[in-house]
């Protein structure tokens, strides 16, 4: 999943903008939605790699901290912005991502 939306938003921002409820200005726009968007995904798919590949798993943990400060600033926007029922669904997947990703640390990687 971060693996298709990084790669989407690295190369393909403007089939992405729907899906992030973005409207970007300009290039600049979207070249943030690169870059910012495609550039964290990218990285935290990169650092599950490593996790998995070398079974130190610590970036799981890493992976988990920025999906959760993610999942903050998604309850901060609930709270200064109002309710839209369309957050709760990335929410709750970033929350099952960060369980999984805890969980999964220090467990054997076969």
């Amino acid at each position: 999943m971060l693996l298709g939306l990084g790669t989407m938003s690295m190369f393909a921002p403007r089939r992405m903008l729907k899906n992030f409820a973005l409207e970007p200005i300009g290039v600049a726009g979207l070249s943030t939605v690169r870059s910012v968007v495609g550039g964290l995904f990218l990285t935290s798919v990169l650092l599950l790699g490593y996790g998995l590949a070398s079974g130190q798993t610590e970036g799981f943990l890493v992976v988990a901290l920025l999906m959760g400060v993610v999942a903050v600033g998604r309850v901060v926007g609930l709270i200064a912005d109002g309710f839209d029922k369309a957050v709760i669904p990335p929410l709750i997947v970033e929350l099952v991502i960060i369980a999984v990703l805890v969980s999964a640390h220090g467990q054997p990687v076969v």
